[in-house]
């Protein structure tokens, strides 16, 4: 059968899982009365939950003759090790972008991977049924975008499709019939081309793997491209890391592709068709699978450096082990080593004391999933504030900095530049109309500035502006930037909070918790309305007399306290202080310093 590979790339939010979905449908590949969920693809808890994709995956499609394997890829840069490596193995892309939005910072993120490995790209402008949609400037800013990141005549003369993931239709014009998306299924047929690995069909069997998993009856298991010869179970290969040294050797228990959602097993695996392989023990991502005979390792893509790293450690607060079973170090590293081999993008390093973790990743999004995750599998954690990797060149100390585009209203334009400009240290690299009393901000601002600033920014422009970010160079050091201005109230007793006490203290600033609710020395319960840490007592029960009089009783009515996602309270503590995380509560304390410690913090205060 006739093959084709195709990503589906797009910022987040733009559609393309839907798309996806609906290209499943109009292929035939479920049966008419088959119950299917929306976006099949997210099959992931918290995917479902956020809406985004986290991990690539894979499906398969027949139209007309040919196959074609369709990977679906995440839009956010903090998960841009998956989409580094699913593109080595396609050989076209599908650049799905909302005719409303335009690019977006991880549009732009994605392509650029995508550009420099030459492949050429089919551009859909997606939801042009939107009231706010604007194809032809859409289409203008896309063609921008190719040239700006280096495109090729080739790549710049990309064909495109206007289409609706939602309705499930695409057509070559604008004003086309709207039935179905058989012009987006011709299109791709005419102008991705068949895998260059056909002709390679007699040569040794070679495949390098992309993506690893795990299977409760077959075991460990290994996603890539074919890239020469053909493998049937039973089969002997042997793995080889990337500089071409022996991980091992091992028999092919099972051959598996890609038909719809499931994976079936087929007799034969061939060059050019996307596969996963069974039957290894130790081989993982970025090691090259190939017939005994075979030499040379193939080369596998670079991936990114982290840019934060956030300190994974013990929960030894007076709350430990109420809510979660796995609360040992030994099993914490454990779980964060085997996240590592599977995710590329992550590093694990042991502290001095052997009881914490340094973990450097992309950004605050992928540690908050990894964290998430870890919650739900029973784990108790507490984790520090996110740190910027720093760079030394040439004996210059260089920071990551970042783009930033934002989309707010035009009445907090003034707001959100004094933020980025000032005290975070950013640049304006642009500013322009959006269109409907909205503005579009562009600015380059250091890695360390964004920690925390979400929340603030959603504040400033009354939860109406949008914020994307994505890495754009690394820059000279800019100086101290001030963390977060406000301070906090620390509870100084144990036990269970009292409603008259909270009450109370409601002038003090905002509260993090209500009545009824455990809590314990060190544990933060609010936010302090001055710029200094406060103690208090939120377990202050009312003095009872048997004097009444009128206004004594009045009734204790409570504020809605603040609760704080993941997100959230990891970026907003500050250095000395530790997200409590378990399976029921996300807390925050005060960190535990041991007397050396504690006077040393002291004389830097003074």
């Amino acid at each position: 059968m006739d093959i084709r590979n195709i990503a589906i790339i797009a910022h987040v939010d733009h559609g393309k899982t839907t798309l996806v979905d609906q290209l499943l449908k109009q292929s035939g590949s479920f049966r008419e009365n088959q119950a299917v969920a929306e976006r099949a693809m997210d099959s992931n808890d918290i995917e479902r939950e956020r809406g985004i994709t986290i991990l690539a995956k894979a499906t398969s499609v027949e139209w007309k003759g040919t196959r074609i394997n369709i990977v679906d890829t995440p839009g956010h840069a903090d998960f841009g090790g998956e989409v580094e490596r699913i593109l080595s193995m396609v050989d076209g892309v599908c650049l799905l972008v909302d005719a409303a939005e335009g690019p977006m910072p991880q549009t732009k993120f994605v392509t650029s991977k995508a550009l420099a490995l030459g492949l050429k790209p089919i551009v859909v402008l997606n939801k042009v049924d939107k009231p706010a949609a604007e194809p032809d400037q859409t289409l203008n800013d896309v063609f921008d975008l190719f040239a700006n990141l280096g495109a090729t005549d080739q790549q710049l003369d990309f064909p495109h499709v206007y289409a609706s993931g939602i309705g499930g239709w695409a057509d070559e014009a604008l004003d086309g019939p709207r039935k179905d998306l058989s012009a987006l299924f011709d299109l791709i047929v005419r102008h991705v081309q068949p895998p260059k690995q056909l002709d390679r069909k007699d040569e040794p069997f070679q495949m390098l793997a992309v993506t690893l998993g795990a299977d409760p009856f077959i075991g460990r298991i290994l996603t890539g491209r074919v890239e020469a010869g053909t493998a049937r179970a039973g089969d002997t290969l042997k793995a080889m890391a990337r500089d071409g040294e022996r991980i091992e050797q091992f028999r092919i228990s099972k051959v598996l592709a890609f038909r719809g959602l499931n994976q079936t097993p087929i007799d034969e695996a061939v060059a050019g068709d996307i596969v996963t392989i069974a039957g290894m023990s130790k081989a993982t991502v970025a090691d090259t699978l190939a017939a005994p005979e075979v030499e040379t390792a193939l080369p596998a893509q670079p991936i990114d450096p982290p840019t934060i790293s956030v300190t994974f450690g013990i929960n030894d607060s007076p709350l430990a082990g109420r809510d979660g079973n796995k609360v040992q170090s030994r099993v914490i590293r454990e779980r964060l080593m085997r996240e590592a081999e599977t995710n590329v993008a992550i590093r694990v390093e042991d502290t001095p004391g052997g009881d914490a973790f340094v973990v450097s990743g992309r950004g605050e999004l992928q540690m908050g999933v990894l964290i998430e995750n870890m919650r739900r599998e029973g784990f108790e954690l507490s984790i520090s504030r996110p740190r910027v990797i720093f760079r030394d060149e040439n004996g210059e100390r260089l920071e990551p900095v970042e783009e930033v585009i934002i989309d707010v209203d035009d009445d907090y334009t003034g707001a959100v530049i004094d933020k980025l400009t000032g005290a975070r240290k950013g640049d304006l690299v642009e500013m322009r109309p959006a269109g409907h009393g909205k503005t579009r901000i562009v600015a380059h601002v250091p890695s360390r500035g964004l920690i925390g600033y979400q929340g603030e920014f959603m504040t400033d422009t009354r939860g109406n502006g949008v914020l994307n970010r994505i890495f754009h160079d690394w820059a000279p050091y800019k100086g101290a930037i001030a963390g977060r201005r406000q301070g906090v109230l620390i509870s100084m007793e144990d036990g269970v909070s009292v409603a008259y006490a909270l009450w109370n203290l409601e002038e003090r600033g905002k509260l993090f918790i209500g009545a009824q609710e455990q809590v314990y020395q060190g544990m933060i319960i609010g936010e302090h309305s001055r710029d200094n840490d406060l103690e208090v007592n939120p377990l202050k029960g009312k003095k009872l007399t048997n004097v009444r009089a009128s206004g004594t009783d009045e009734a204790v009515r409570l504020t809605t306290p603040v609760r704080m996602s993941l997100e959230e309270a990891i970026a907003y503590i500050d250095d000395d202080e530790l997200v409590e995380v378990t399976p029921k509560a996300i807390r925050i304390r005060k960190r535990h310093l041991d007397p050396h410690e504690r006077k040393r913090q002291s004389r830097a205060d003074a």
